[in-house]
């Protein structure tokens, strides 16, 4: 089965902009997951595209045994939370080393967080409309016990409370808001939900252009790293437009005999990318949302917002959004 998807929009809408009023939920950062437990009692997890995530989760599947009855399906978030933030890098490890999960889950455990019931002890919920189905699912775990991997989302229809969310929660990891009409049924694979993803505005260095000198396709970031002091790769833009390429092409300068960077990089899942190299000079604000690979890059592509006119050593280290005060 596929669940109900999202799509992204630009403004947080007001309560009253869906049908029956809109509902608010935090987006969490984790792998989606939709957990069933047969009529025979079999529990298993399977991610969004339908990966068997049950093996890399033991404690999860433990709880849904003991908790869920037969014959249920719920929608939820995978999340792993290290020094009080949600980190996906580490969902990701626990993913890697499956075959090491029951020790791990000792010692590393993730949590399961569910905001929608499909499916419970043999009854569709799938017709009804969200509010009736979160009724459900709230008494469903009430009594789960506190401290257990398994957790009910948060969900509001208080837009002042909403905000507040999306202002606080983006310092744990928290990637924003999932909007939800509250009358909306649950119709798989459908874009039903909107998602507001908390992002902010910060620099970085144009070390690199995909595409050509004369028409830049994309941008190459760059920071410096606060240890070694060396520029490493940062992340990278979505496509430029017309305006943005003769803008940035405008201002860049072929690399000399030397560069911080190899003649080929792994930017995300493309891997191996031939690019032109350029002076490490030129200066750009960007927008990107607030999720990192590992800590050492941005996850996702940013979105370029204008050429700033700061000397490189203004920017921000590492992939800090300001620049650090001395002491």
């Amino acid at each position: 089965m596929e669940p109900v998807l999202a799509r992204s929009i630009d403004h947080l809408p007001a309560p009253g902009s869906c049908p029956g009023g809109c509902l608010y939920e935090p987006k969490w950062d984790g792998f989606r997951a939709i957990s069933i437990v047969t009529d025979q009692g079999d529990t298993r997890i399977a991610s969004r595209r339908g990966t068997d995530l049950t093996g890399a989760f033991p404690e999860i599947v433990g709880t849904l045994f003991a908790v869920v009855p037969k014959g249920s399906c719920l929608d939820g978030e995978v999340v792993c939370w290290t020094r009080g933030k949600l980190d996906f890098s580490a969902l990701q490890l626990r993913y890697a080393r499956r075959a090491r999960a029951r020790d791990l889950a000792k010692v590393e455990p993730c949590h399961l967080v569910v905001f929608d019931v499909l499916e419970l002890d043999g009854c569709d919920y799938r017709r009804e409309p969200l509010t009736a189905r979160r009724r459900v699912l709230e008494t469903l775990l009430h009594r789960v016990r506190p401290g257990t991997p398994l957790a009910l989302g948060m969900q509001t229809s208080d837009l002042a409370v909403a905000e507040g969310w999306y202002n606080d929660l983006a310092v744990v990891g928290v990637e924003g808001l999932v909007i939800k009409p509250a009358r909306s049924r649950y119709e798989e694979g459908r874009r039903l939900w909107w998602k507001y993803k908390a992002r902010v505005t910060t620099e970085a260095i144009t070390g690199g252009v995909t595409g050509t000198l004369r028409r830049p396709q994309s941008l190459i970031l760059g920071r410096y790293d606060s240890e070694t002091g060396r520029l490493r790769v940062a992340g990278s833009t979505t496509r430029l437009s017309d305006r943005e390429a003769a803008e940035i092409a405008a201002e860049l300068t072929p690399a000399g005999g030397r560069h911080p960077w190899p003649e080929e990089l792994n930017i995300g899942w493309r891997g191996p990318v031939r690019y032109v190299r350029v002076e490490p000079t030129v200066v750009v604000e960007i927008s990107a949302d607030i999720a990192t690979d590992r800590g050492r890059r941005w996850r996702h592509a940013v979105r370029l917002l204008r050429i700033r006119d700061m000397p490189v050593e203004d920017v921000p280290l590492d992939l800090d959004v300001e620049t650090r005060e001395q002491p």
